[in-house]
């Protein structure tokens, strides 16, 4: 199988790209290798990838997929036969201070990839929502049944359109989706704008660590190896144009799942974690709720268990220290 991954040099794109290589498959990245963190870190990723590939199984192009004849010149006439549309502009905080790169990235981009699709005869895509697109909702834990009407920042605004497009053209050209709403993902390779590694490199650093809502804060928090397991399942079984109901209610062939851990976890828990690997304790500053943040998130996985037999196995317990000892190897300290 030949797969076109958007955003290959991310944090959940390259280590997709790995595994999909790993099983035999064609693999093509794109990403545009923007600044939104030290380009240095994907460049390794990429690294790691190429070093894995095997008879040439792996191809890499640097375009801006928003960028629509960027991306058809750098797609030239390469077949491939699924996508999984990972790239965005990520970040709650960061879509406060700059809107537009939100509306680019994720609005146009997305676009621009269920045209390729379409236009391409692609089996299957399957994309990243998020589960910020559950707002303001009070009811645990957040189901794929639940309305979604009520984003708390532009980030989750934008995820909810790419979902309504998407429910648009598998309706208008049967085109087979799947959304997946990622729940807070961590583990090696992760991303510097993520709290496990501001907290990792500021209790290393004895510096203090923002902690928001004065410490009352509960996340999701899933393993990078159990979002990837996820994701392949949902790559390897596209959803059917038979008219039943799928998962998020559509009738066409467009499913919704939650990815996550199904356990809210207090994020002090997950701060004594970090202090354990790292051989000190950390210096807390406790601070109000930050705008368009939520208090807690916690994945109903019922859906993607009963249809693709999705089952998380890595506990905080595991994950965080596995994160902390990367992170120290990476930096060689």
């Amino acid at each position: 199988m030949h797969v076109l991954i958007t955003g290959a040099a991310g944090f959940i794109g390259s280590s997709l790209a790995l595994k999909l290589i790993a099983r035999g498959d064609q693999v093509t990245g794109i990403d545009n290798l923007n600044d939104y963190y030290p380009v240095s870190l994907k460049q390794d990723r990429l690294k790691l990838v190429q070093e894995a590939e095997q008879s040439g199984n792996f191809a890499f192009n640097k375009v801006d997929f928003a960028d629509m004849g960027a991306l058809e010149a750098a797609l030239g006439n390469t077949k491939f036969d699924r996508i999984v549309h990972l790239g965005a502009q990520a970040g709650v905080r960061y879509s406060i201070e700059n809107p537009h790169a939100y509306v680019q990235a994720n609005l146009v981009g997305h676009l621009n990839l269920l045209e390729i699709a379409r236009h391409r005869g692609v089996e299957h895509m399957v994309y990243a929502s998020s589960s910020s697109v559950y707002g303001g909702n009070s009811k645990l834990p957040f189901s794929v049944d639940d309305r979604v009407d009520h984003p708390l920042s532009l980030y989750a605004a934008t995820k909810k359109a790419d979902e309504l497009m998407s429910e648009t053209y598998a309706h208008l050209y049967r085109l087979p989706l799947t959304g997946l709403r990622f729940f807070t993902v961590y583990g090696p390779w992760g991303r510097p704008d993520m709290m496990m590694w501001i907290f990792t490199k500021a209790i290393l650093a004895g510096e203090k660590i923002p902690v928001f809502n004065h410490g009352d804060m509960y996340r999701d928090f899933t393993y990078i190896d159990d979002i990837i397991a996820g994701v392949i399942a949902c790559l390897d079984n596209p959803p059917r144009d038979d008219g039943a109901i799928k998962a998020g209610g559509s009738t066409k062939p467009h499913a919704l799942y939650n990815i996550g851990n199904h356990r809210s976890e207090p994020l002090l828990k997950v701060v004594e974690l970090l202090e354990q690997e790292c051989g000190r304790k950390a210096q807390m500053e406790m601070l109000p709720m930050q705008p368009g943040d939520v208090q807690k998130t916690y994945a109903d996985i019922d859906a993607i268990q009963a249809d693709l037999g999705y089952q998380p196995s890595t506990p905080i317990a595991i994950g965080v220290p596995a994160f902390v000892r990367w992170y120290k190897d990476y930096h060689e300290q």
